[in-house]
């Protein structure tokens, strides 16, 4: 229907004719004259319409903003006062010798190019949201990202393989999608939360190399980096170390940026260990791109009279921290308190502080504190004249989880970044959670290899860490990886440690169990949050804005109205009945 874009005209198609497709982006009249913007897949071409030409004139007149047009026209060079150097096409015009109309639009619900339109409207009209620029960028930006992708697995003998949809519930740390069974009564598939297993039955199968860009579904309370199904690619090696599969991921990383974004991430990705990462930035996915440090000042605060200090500062799982914020003298009391009530988010029960002035430290607390402890939390810190030191005490996670979200406010309010991105390898988590009732819970997934043998996880399992891995970028994680368990007795041995008797493992994992012991080479792998890398590549502010069709917070899908009522003839036959 067409023989060229709109977007790829210039002054090289000076005198053709052409024929474009396209949708009105913008009408305007001028003294008799018709101007039209005319955008398709590759930008804008401005098309000029003459009065006279009677019948395409008169056609013009009634075209209105998103109707659907064939322009056949000549090119034609635009006055140099009308050059609009912003656009590809901006020094040429279309002079319409005929339109049709392929189709009409009603009046759209809200302007593509308004910055003002709520989240709920656009993802209502999705197809018309998808329609602007910004949206049609990111999503081609996601299609570069997985050719990318593709491309570099097969370039190293990476073998794309499907697993199933449908499939056995089991737990990897979220609640599963369910669906009902209508040829086994009572029974139900899960919806993967991912291909765990069965890549891992694809490594005994001798395949040594597979991957997949893959759907996955995880019934969890939603953020803005979360989605109930989203894309990750997934990878699984055999016969690799985690040092030999981290430098061949981040080797895939390295020229993805490079590729897209001709942006050189470091030759060799930065490490730290899950305790450091606690320790100095509070969270296990630090944004590096802060310079802000926790520091540790426990030994301080042992013998000070203030007891909201010194009882964390002797208790081995509390801890008292101090964050030096470079210029934060200058906050004011106003914005302090903004920032108590932010870590209250997070459980603190305050945000202590000390403002370095040049007449000396000054706070409400120095009285309890004295000038000589004072002076030696100053020294610690290395703070100066015009910083500000903020406090945590208290439970260990509570002062993590509170004194690392604050850091990362404190340099997006503050301008705090000293580069533009990040990697960075997260390396010794540890093997397992402890509950307050003793009970473990696997910091990953069961499937996951500790550092020891049967003997040290047995005697010690609280304190043994695995063999996991996630690559962190300007504090997301985008991808989390490890080194599986391929031996059944050790599988078992984890497997109980975390609650699950051997009935009850034979009744889950019996097909993974018995696969381990039909020559199960050691294996490992990883799995990329595709949705969240385009995110931070596009530079988005949510996951949603990188998907085509995505899901509200609250799980459902305001285009479709999904989540819906199923007919009861069709309950019946599933055996199934709601209760209100």
């Amino acid at each position: 229907m067409r023989t060229h874009f709109c977007g790829e005209l210039n002054k090289s198609f000076l005198e053709k004719e052409v024929e474009l497709c396209g949708w009105v982006n913008r009408r305007r009249d001028h003294g008799g004259v018709i101007f039209l913007d005319l955008r398709d897949k590759k930008g804008i071409a401005q098309v000029v319409i003459n009065p006279d030409t009677e019948e395409t004139f008169k056609l013009a007149e009634s075209v209105r903003n998103e109707f659907v047009l064939k322009v056949t026209g000549k090119v034609i060079a635009r006055a140099s006062d009308m050059i609009n150097k912003k656009i590809h096409t901006g020094e040429i015009e279309v002079l319409a010798g005929n339109i049709e109309i392929l189709n009409t639009s009603k009046p759209i619900p809200f302007q593509l190019d308004s910055l003002d339109t709520s989240e709920e409207v656009r993802l209502k009209y999705r197809y018309l949201d998808l329609r602007r620029d910004e949206m049609q960028n990111r999503l081609r930006v996601r299609s570069k990202v997985t050719h990318y992708m593709r491309d570099f697995m097969d370039k190293h003998d990476f073998i794309d393989i499907e697993t199933p949809f449908l499939t056995k519930a089991t737990p990897e740390g979220a609640r599963d999608y369910l669906v009902p069974s209508r040829t086994h009564e009572g029974s139900f598939f899960a919806l993967p939360q991912s291909p765990q297993l069965f890549k891992q039955l694809l490594m005994v199968s001798g395949f040594e190399r597979y991957y997949q860009i893959v759907k996955c579904f995880r019934d969890e309370d939603l953020r803005a980096d979360r989605q109930p199904e989203f894309t990750q690619l997934d990878v699984e090696t055999s016969f690799m170390s985690e040092v030999e599969i981290t430098s061949l991921m981040e080797e895939m990383i390295r020229g993805l940026f490079n590729e897209l974004l001709e942006v050189s991430l470091p030759k060799e990705f930065p490490s730290i260990s899950y305790h450091e990462a606690m320790r100095l930035y509070g969270v296990d996915r630090p944004d590096l791109r802060i310079p802000l440090k926790m520091v540790d000042i426990n030994e301080i605060m042992k013998d000070v009279e203030f007891k909201v200090f010194s009882g964390p500062a002797n208790n081995k799982k509390e801890r008292v921290a101090a964050l030096k914020v470079p210029g934060g003298a200058s906050l004011s009391r106003k914005q302090i308190d903004d920032y108590t009530k932010y870590v209250g988010i997070y459980g603190a029960k305050g945000l202590a502080y000390i403002k370095i002035n040049e007449d000396g430290p000054s706070s409400p607390i120095i009285k309890f504190l004295g000038d000589e402890v004072t002076q030696k939390v100053i020294g610690q810190t290395q703070a100066e004249t015009g910083d500000i030191i903020f406090f945590g005490a208290g439970k260990t996670n509570i002062v993590n989880e509170a004194l690392g979200n604050l850091r990362e406010k404190l340099a997006r309010d503050l301008n705090l970044f000293d580069k533009e991105w990040a990697p960075v390898w997260v390396f010794d988590f540890p093997m397992f959670d402890v509950e307050d009732d003793g009970s473990l819970n696997a910091i990953h997934h069961p499937f996951t290899a500790p550092s020891g043998d049967i003997e040290d996880l047995l005697n010690n399992p609280e304190n043994i860490l695995s063999r996991a891995y996630d690559l962190v970028i300007n504090g997301s994680e985008v991808g989390g990886g490890s080194i599986r368990i391929h031996k059944s007795d050790m599988q078992k041995t984890v497997l109980k440690l975390l609650g699950v008797d051997d009935d009850e493992a034979r009744d889950k994992f019996g097909f993974l169990l018995d696969a381990l012991e039909y020559g199960c080479p050691p294996h490992g792998g990883i799995a990329f949050g595709l949705d969240r890398l385009v995110m931070i590549i596009c530079g988005a502010d949510s996951i949603r804005e990188v998907i085509a069709f995505p899901k509200t917070q609250t799980a459902a899908c305001l285009l479709t109205d999904a989540p819906a009522d199923i007919p009861k003839a069709q309950l019946r036959e599933l055996k199934l009945k709601t209760i209100q």
